[in-house]
């Protein structure tokens, strides 16, 4: 479909004057912002580079707001109707309408015969100096969905984005398409039914372009242009010192090293030899059981050369190499000499480990000489000897390999989905290397889930599993005030929400059966179960509240960046609409231990932790919980 020819410039019937204010659209605009520059994120093509794409998402949206005092029709801003509280704002509508008429604008080829529109070019502002700025890489679906996307036309991605992203139903969407200038919504409409992806995956990191990463730009062109800017600028200060009178000058410039001065502790950094090599048994003598004591391992920690390649392209990665970095996680050069952990040839890779009290990094380059290489970050401050156990040290075809501490003394795998069937022995070599097993990092379906079991030299064992980031996921059960080391058994009724913490800089992950229930009409028990994945980083920690009945499981609640469910506020309440085997619906909803009584809306206080309340079609659901104090619980969302 030819986009040009689907886009058209609103008819004069269309009179955008009378029932918006400024102060409501802008209002609209700072609430929304983060959905806003999303939605104009994702009908944007793909084809303009995602730096591109940043920075005129950002610009789109916020030049939505309208130039007059009042602005918009009734009749061409649909309802919203959706489940998150915008239904009722027409300043939402028209700001939305905006952004989606400006993204498809910028989408179109520039041509000879007429003036360019003002989205079609690159914006004035935001603008970033030397950094590229793109969303943090998603997954293969994330990864596949974009590519489907920048197939599809712009007014058929911006259907098919309204539709998932808004929950436009189909007739809203052409309404909102119509509105924008659309010649053919239901043709554009009907294009993105072609696209088989889910709904959800619009709401991933992939597209959020209020979460950044940044890297560099060409930094030999921009070398380049640096220097040639130091020598105007200097002709000018020769001209301007000719030019002035005696004694008139720049002062000095207090303590600051000259231009271009070397740092003695930069320099060390990128020195192989300056490389801090821990001998192999002081992890015994040690008071501390973390990465800074394991042993320098494999057999190329003589290798000055692999080294410095690796020490140089840790301070400066060139366009060849594929960086990742663990959310929170700085991505900077070294600040001085940094331990080395691991060198030697792993699968097919040539692969280094390398600590520096903050952050693990592995670099890893092709055996067979080929270009290109791959940088990771970890951010592993404060890890304790459950968490610096095992980090990873190759990724091939949905394999993954490990370099244990240095303190494991037996390795396994459990499938936690199985915990009867035991775990199978993982060999290892003389270096501490696993060989590979199967990941689920990248795992689509939930019919196994592996979990490294790590058994130390005092014969405590620990469950970690791969959430696709360099630091293996501590697992751990109980309450969060006193969780304790976790089996396969603690984990098979939760062991697939660990999907929803996947590439989060995820530290620990706890599971908590808070609260079981007797259904209601003799249906038999329900359990309540709680996950909680906390960060490296201390912020952005994801909850999530499972309802398991009769052999199934559903999703009752998610909270992210929130302290629910954790030792901070262990206190959880959540809810669910049941239907019975006879036919009837209930509101069923569960505290822990510690609410005292639990209130269904529309019914009394009921004492306990639970309730069940008899539910009546279109009566409005929600949940009240008190503790013993009558501080109110709030329920987890």
């Amino acid at each position: 479909m030819n986009v040009s020819s689907n886009v058209k410039s609103p008819s004069p019937s269309q009179d955008l004057s009378g029932v918006v204010d400024v102060e409501q659209a802008e209002a609209a605009l700072v609430e929304h912002y983060p959905r806003l520059v999303r939605l104009a994120y994702l009908v944007l093509p793909p084809s303009l580079g995602r730096n591109r794409r940043v920075l005129t998402a950002h610009a789109l949206t916020q030049r939505a707001l309208p130039r007059s005092r009042r602005s918009g029709d009734a009749e061409v801003i649909p309802v919203q109707r959706s489940r998150e509280g915008r239904s009722a704002d027409p300043g939402y509508a028209y700001i939305r309408l905006r952004v989606v008429s400006t993204a498809l604008d910028a989408g179109l080829p520039l041509r000879k015969s007429a003036l360019p529109k003002r989205a079609q070019l690159p914006p004035l502002l935001p603008q970033v100096w030397g950094l590229r700025l793109f969303p943090r890489s998603g997954g293969a679906d994330e990864l596949a969905l974009d590519q489907r996307l920048s197939a599809l036309s712009g007014p058929a991605r911006a259907a098919f984005v309204l539709r998932g992203l808004e929950r436009l139903s189909d007739g809203d969407v052409i309404k909102v398409l119509d509105a924008a200038g659309v010649d053919e919504p239901g043709a554009a409409l009907a294009e993105a039914d072609g696209v088989d992806a889910a709904h959800e995956l619009l709401r991933s990191p992939e597209f959020d372009p209020c979460s950044l990463q940044a890297r560099p730009t060409d930094l030999m062109r921009r070398r380049q242009h640096m220097k040639a800017a130091a020598v105007a600028l200097a002709a000018a200060v020769v001209c301007g010192a000719l030019l002035g009178l005696p004694g008139d000058g720049w002062g000095p410039d207090g303590a600051a090293a000259p231009a271009y001065a070397k740092n003695p502790a930069s320099e060390a950094a990128l020195d192989p030899a300056q490389l801090t090599k821990v001998a192999a048994g002081t992890w015994k003598r040690s008071a501390r059981a973390d990465y800074s004591v394991w042993p320098a391992r494999g057999a190329l920690t003589g290798d000055e050369a692999l080294l410095r390649r690796a020490l140089a392209v840790w301070a400066r990665p060139g366009k060849s190499v594929q960086v990742s970095a663990t959310t929170g996680t700085a991505a900077g050069a070294p600040a001085g000499p940094a331990q080395l952990l691991f060198a030697g040839e792993v699968d097919a890779a040539r692969v280094v480990l390398l600590y520096d009290g903050l952050r693990v990094v592995r670099y890893a380059e092709p055996k067979d000489g080929t270009s290109g290489a791959a940088l990771d970050f970890a951010r592993v401050d404060g890890a304790t000897s459950a968490e610096a156990s095992a980090l990873v040290v190759s990724r091939v075809d949905g394999n993954v390999r490990y370099l244990t501490a240095p303190w494991v003394g037996g390795v396994a795998v459990r499938d936690l989905l199985k915990p009867a069937a035991g775990g199978n022995a993982l060999k290892r070599d003389g270096e501490g290397v696993t060989e590979p097993m199967a990941s689920p990092a990248q795992a689509r379906a939930c019919s196994s889930w592996n979990a490294l079991e790590l058994r130390d030299d005092k014969g405590v064992r620990r469950l970690s599993t791969d959430l696709g980031e360099l630091v293996p996921a501590h697992l751990t059960a109980g309450r969060p005030q006193a969780p304790r080391e976790a089996t396969a058994a603690d984990w098979s009724p939760a062991a697939c929400s660990l999907g929803d913490a996947r590439s989060n800089g995820v530290r620990s992950v706890n599971s908590w059966q808070y609260a079981r229930q007797a259904l209601p009409e003799g249906n038999g028990p329900a359990a309540w179960l709680c996950t909680r994945a906390d960060t490296w980083r201390g912020a952005g920690g994801r909850a999530l509240a499972q309802f398991r009945a009769g052999g199934a499981a559903a999703v009752a609640a998610k909270a992210e960046d929130s302290a629910a469910c954790g030792a901070r506020e262990p206190s959880v309440l959540a809810g669910v609409r049941w239907k019975s085997r006879g036919g009837n619906w209930y509101l069923l909803g569960a505290g822990s231990n510690d609410v005292v009584s639990v209130k269904a809306a529309g019914a009394s206080q009921t004492p306990g932790n639970t309730v069940a309340a008899p539910l009546e079609r279109g009566a409005r659901a929600g949940l009240t919980g008190r503790l013993a104090n009558g501080s109110k619980v709030p329920t987890l969302r």
